[in-house]
Order: structure tokens, then C-alpha cells, then sequence
């Protein structure tokens, strides 16, 4: 057996499984954007003067539409559906996010850098140009005949 015949044999074993790790993916990005947003909900207005604090013009309205993208962004992912859709958004969100508050302080996670927001960018990517999956609203809506 050559190294290109198990290769594709492997590949062919694994593609069942694709739409089960898009489906996890997609619980994992939701589970992270959750607490955020509620955050961001429970106190508005704090967002907001926070928001003003760093130059973001009209900071009440940008805290209202971050604050929805994610929350819907959350409940989107969670059932797949306009997954490609809400990932656009999303990815600006966290572009956002990076620009305003995580660059500065490097790449490391743990001095609150931009490695988690990069890592939800990159999950998005995937969602938006693989799709939710077999697992997913989507898939049932605009499956290919």
C-alpha cells in the first residue's frame, strides 16, 4: 500500500466525522461568545461609556450592535443556521475586539492579547466557507439535491 493510497483511504474514513467536529466547533465559538455578550447586556451603558473611553464612534449604538451580533451570533451558531451569514459580523466583531483592546497587549492570552480572539476569527473562516455541517438548520433549509 503506497503512502497516497492510505492517505485517501484515511481521508475517506474520516469524512463522516466532519460534520460532527463543525458541529462542536460551532457549540465551542457560541459557549465563548455567551458570556461576553451577556456581559455586554447586563450593563449597556457601561459598555458603552467604556466604548467612548476608546475613541469607537457612537459608542451607545456600536455597543447595542455588538452586544446583538453576539447574542444572536450565539443562539445562529448554536443551531447552524445562517452560519456563513452570522460569521461575517462576528468576524468583524472580533476585529474590532483585537484593534481596540487586545493588540496592544500582545499576542498571549494570558496578558489578555489577541490569541483567543484570533483563534474564534479562524473558526469563523472555517463556518463561513465550509458551512454548519450536516448537524445544522442550514443543512436542512438549503441541503444541495
Amino acid at each position: 500500500m503506497t503512502l497516497k493510497t492510505f492517505y485517501l483511504q484515511f481521508s475517506r474514513m474520516t469524512e463522516p466525522f466532519q460534520s460532527l467536529s463543525l458541529l462542536v466547533a460551532r457549540l465551542v465559538v457560541a459557549y465563548g461568545f455567551y458570556e461576553p455578550a451577556m456581559r455586554k447586556w447586563s450593563d449597556i451603558h457601561s459598555v458603552a461609556q467604556w466604548f467612548g473611553s476608546m475613541d469607537i464612534p457612537l459608542p451607545t449604538l456600536n455597543a447595542y450592535m455588538a452586544a446583538t451580533t453576539e447574542i444572536v451570533g450565539v443562539v445562529f451558531l448554536v443551531f447552524g443556521f445562517l452560519t456563513r451569514a452570522i460569521a461575517i459580523p462576528l468576524i468583524i466583531v472580533m476585529i474590532v475586539a483585537v484593534v481596540t483592546v487586545h493588540l496592544p497587549n500582545g499576542f498571549s492570552a494570558g496578558d489578555n492579547g489577541y490569541e483567543i480572539p484570533l483563534y474564534y476569527m479562524i473558526f469563523l473562516m472555517i463556518f463561513l466557507t465550509h458551512g454548519a455541517g450536516k448537524f445544522s438548520i442550514d443543512h436542512i433549509i438549503f441541503k444541495k439535491s
